[in-house]
């Protein structure tokens, strides 16, 4: 069974950094999606990037040039480093582990479309001030 869970949110100035954990156990040699995505109150789900059992990633637009996903060799750890933070990045980060064979493709834009083929965490809460 999958299991994933998130680490690494806290409260930080306009214009820190973090960097977001994702622990995921239960994985199998099977290929598998990796994303994270976000949900603010009073707003829909935003996928922020997702990265490819390949390595190849994707980044919302939003996001773009600020933040960079990447995953451990093993490809259990990933992690989300989140640079130049905005007000409107205030939200809580989900990851979520996502079998290819479940999906269309491995891409950000599809993430909240499909994560209910997956598995996400609780969630960890980012919060900028300005």
């Amino acid at each position: 069974q999958v299991q994933v869970k998130e680490s690494g949110g806290d409260s930080v100035q306009s214009g820190g950094s973090l960097r977001l954990s994702c622990a995921a156990s239960g994985l199998t040699r099977d290929s598998y999606c990796l994303a994270w995505f976000r949900q603010a109150p009073g707003k829909e789900r935003e996928g922020v990037a997702s990265i490819d059992d390949d390595g190849s990633t994707t980044y919302a637009d939003s996001v773009k040039g600020r933040f960079a996903i990447s995953q451990g060799s093993a490809k259990n750890t990933m992690w989300l480093e989140m640079n130049n933070l905005r007000a409107e990045d205030t939200a809580m980060y989900y990851c979520v582990a996502i079998l290819n064979e479940r999906i269309p493709v491995c891409r950000v834009s599809l993430i909240v479309h499909v994560a209910h083929f997956g598995t996400s965490g609780q969630g960890t809460q980012v919060t900028v001030s300005s």
